[in-house]
């Protein structure tokens, strides 16, 4: 890795493993304009890509058509208001109503390491792995400067980009648009990839081609939402798992985001990345910075399978903080579908007593233990136990489950308030709410207004006293709601803009607290399902609910949309019952064992009124998670076949780093008539190697298994699976 700077040229190079971003000074004015971004080159002096020479030149040789240059340039940071028709990055409102800006160019700075970004979750790195380069650029008429910051990477093709604005002005400013990055390019042909979702399917790949004008994902929810994911790729047409090129963009930020693309008049193609300015307002005062959150940057010319890894690799080394990364997590059993509201401390018991019988490590005690909440409508904010279900208490209840020889989780939603509840009698100006209007509710329940200290201080000793109570060794973070009525009690009119990011930095502030106070808990955050599964949250969990849906074939294609960015360590995946209680599909227990292994593993059932069939099945389970988690935690993943893209058969496999072991699961969805055994390709191994798979006769190299294959038996019925255990063979 390394950043150089041409000083007499005026050209920044900034070179990954593979790759370079390369940037570039105008002279006269100062624009800063973005270059090149892709393979790794050996110039630097590639500043004819900028094309001033051709017509409309740039303003000095050519004012009267300055709007033509300013339309046309390829700008690193695109101002607003100025002449560039574009999506411009950052906007204002200045002390005359104005929204004009347009940051030029005025310093530069190199440095060893990264600065933390305050209040925001960031990519991290030891001593020695990472080069930041800070570039200064300022607006002489508002006197405000805007800063833009590369991090690269020892080892990875990842580079990370971020903003910080700072009012030089005595005048007040107020942002409304702060986008995190921002890259110019031509269109050549580029489709765009996108995941997108709802309640129950989350992250479904959805590739399209580009057309004229702007096509964007994005949430004004107040989260990352079920609905859209703050990810985005421009994809070469054609491209597969193993071939052409990519352009990722993925949001470190748990809050409302735009990811656009837009093709211009002229076929370039303008990239851009950060927090929606839908309902953003924020205020600056003299020598005030707004932090933008982080965006995460990969190339790769080998197709989607190396942009992954790239990801998955950069997650698990510089995201994840969790003493949990680099660890199994316990297999747990959550008594949610078990036995929702309807449970008391016999029945956990009893759970618990089962659960051990068949190697599962800890009973998680799900919604419904707290005030007097019996169904969805109550209790939300009161945080104390209900002694009419945990009879004898918390801590008695905990104490027999570590007595039968398991751990013990809990289940909070910290971030709500109830009508009915004790908090809402006290302080129902804590909730986010708009006077004189219809509240407009779900599940019956409000946001409280996290932008707000007591409140915040509030939630945090509701938690934090339940933890300190008895040996609680998880918490599941639920959020069920998305905002609306976007209203303080809190905030000034002038400020009301600001209710959005604070509310997440809020979110962040309080899960900070805990793990600092509590850095052995294991911390799982969820939002009815997957809707706030994005890396700003895996800074402060090692894992994430992937989605409430937890039917197996389902699973393939949300589990695939998740795994194509982020490491499958950090997918909640559960084993559930059936007729699964989303879809009402019956799927064979040894499939919904083999789906869920690839992700964090664990159990979403009734233990002690399953068929026995079943039941017996778990203690396989529970020892095939603890021979092959080493694996899947850590391993390189592959995409062989996809059952969203074929609609009968799904395949993917995990590579140990050195190569000598890997995993293949193949589920076969549906089953055909009079046909034979599929042949598959195996991906990532080492050619010179000779593998044994495991039940088969015999070893076969490398190079064999990835371009002849490995031959997967036709299997009778739907929803059939099979594992593939490869090691290197023995001499």
């Amino acid at each position: 890795m390394n950043i150089l700077f041409d000083d007499e040229k005026k050209i920044f190079k900034i070179d990954t493993e593979h790759t370079s971003y390369v940037i570039a000074v105008t002279d006269e004015e100062g624009f800063l304009g973005h270059v090149y971004y892709g393979t790794k080159i050996s110039d630097m002096d590639v500043n004819y890509l900028l094309r001033t020479e051709e017509n409309p030149f740039v303003p000095s040789k050519n004012n009267r058509d300055r709007s033509s240059f300013l339309d046309t340039f390829p700008m690193e940071y695109p101002g607003n208001g100025v002449g560039d028709y574009r999506e411009s990055a950052i906007a204002v409102k200045d002390g005359n109503g104005h929204s004009a800006v347009m940051p030029l160019y005025r310093s530069y700075n190199i440095t060893p390491g990264k600065a933390k970004i305050p209040g925001l979750p960031a990519a991290f790195a030891k001593e020695g792995e990472c080069l930041s380069l800070e570039i200064v650029l300022y607006d002489e008429v508002l006197s405000l400067e805007v800063t833009l910051v590369y991090t690269i990477y020892a080892g990875s093709d990842v580079m990370t980009r971020s903003t910080k604005v700072t009012n030089r002005s005595k005048q007040e400013i107020t942002l409304t648009k702060v986008m995190s990055a921002s890259i110019d390019m031509d269109a050549e042909d580029y489709e765009m990839l996108s995941l997108h979702g709802s309640w129950a399917r989350e992250r479904q790949i959805e590739q399209r081609p580009i057309g004229y004008g702007k096509q964007s994902v994005g949430s004004t929810r107040g989260e990352s939402s079920h609905q859209e994911h703050p990810f985005v790729a421009l994809v070469s047409k054609g491209a597969t798992q193993e071939s052409g090129r990519v352009y990722g963009m993925h949001f470190v930020y748990s809050g409302n985001f735009l990811a656009q693309v837009e093709k211009n008049q002229f076929d370039s193609l303008r990239m851009m990345m950060g927090i929606h300015p839908q309902d953003f307002a924020w205020k600056l005062g003299e020598n005030e910075t707004f932090y933008a959150p982080e965006a995460v940057l990969v190339y790769s010319d080998q197709g989607l399978g190396a942009m992954t890894r790239n990801l998955h690799d950069f997650y698990r080394n510089h995201m994840i903080r969790s003493p949990y990364k680099n660890k199994k997590r316990p297999i747990l059993i959550n008594n949610w579908e078990a036995t929702y509201f309807d449970f008391d401390t016999e029945k956990l018991i009893a759970i618990a007593k089962e659960a051990k019988k068949c190697g599962i490590e800890m009973l998680v005690m799900d919604d419904g233990w707290f005030g007097h909440r019996n169904d969805d409508n109550t209790s939300l904010g009161d945080w104390q136990v209900n002694e009419n279900k945990i009879k004898g208490g918390l801590k008695h209840l905990v104490d027999e489950v570590n007595r039968i020889g398991l751990a013990f989780g809990i289940w909070f939603e910290p971030e709500m308030i109830s009508p009915d509840s004790n908090l809402y009698q006290k302080h129902s100006d804590w909730a986010i709410a708009l006077p004189n209007r219809t509240p407009c509710r779900s599940r019956n329940q409000y946001v409280l207004d996290l932008s707000r200290k007591e409140v915040r201080d509030y939630v945090y000793e509701a938690v934090a006293s339940v933890l300190r109570s008895a040996n609680i060794a998880y918490v599941k973070w639920d959020m069920n709601r998305q905002l609306t009525d976007l209203g303080s009690n809190f905030l000034d009119a002038d400020h009301q803009g600001e209710l959005m990011h604070r509310y997440v930095l809020g979110v962040y502030e309080l899960q900070e607290r805990l793990i600092t106070e509590f850095p052995e808990l294991l911390l799982e955050n969820c939002s009815g399902g997957g809707a706030r599964f994005d890396p700003g949250m895996l800074y402060y969990s090692p894992q994430i609910w992937c989605s409430d849906d937890t039917d197996a074939i389902e699973r393939l294609k949300i589990q695939e949309g998740t795994a194509l960015i982020y490491p499958l360590s950090t997918m909640g995946a559960h084993v559930s019952d059936c007729p699964n209680h989303t879809v009402g599909r019956v799927t064979p227990f040894e499939t919904r064992g083999n789906v869920a292994l690839a992700g964090t593993f664990g159990y979403e059932l009734d233990i002690t009124k399953i068929p026995e069939e079943d039941r017996n099945m778990i203690p396989k389970q529970t020892a095939m998670y603890h021979k092959y988690n080493d694996l899947v935690r850590e391993g390189d993943y592959y995409r062989i076949a996809s059952y969203s893209s074929n609609h009968e058969y799904d395949c993917y496999e995990v590579v140990s780093k050195d190569k000598k072991e890997a995993l293949v699961t193949f589920v076969q969805v549906l089953n055909r008539p009079n046909c034979h055994s599929r042949r598959i390709r195996l991906q990532g191994l080492d050619e010179k190697v000779r593998y044994q798979i495991e039940g088969i006769e015999g070893s076969f190299y490398g190079d064999t298994l990835m371009h002849a294959g490995v031959k997967i038996p036709n299997m009778w019925g739907d929803f059939q699976s099979v594992l593939l255990h490869l090691k290197e063979a023995e001499n």
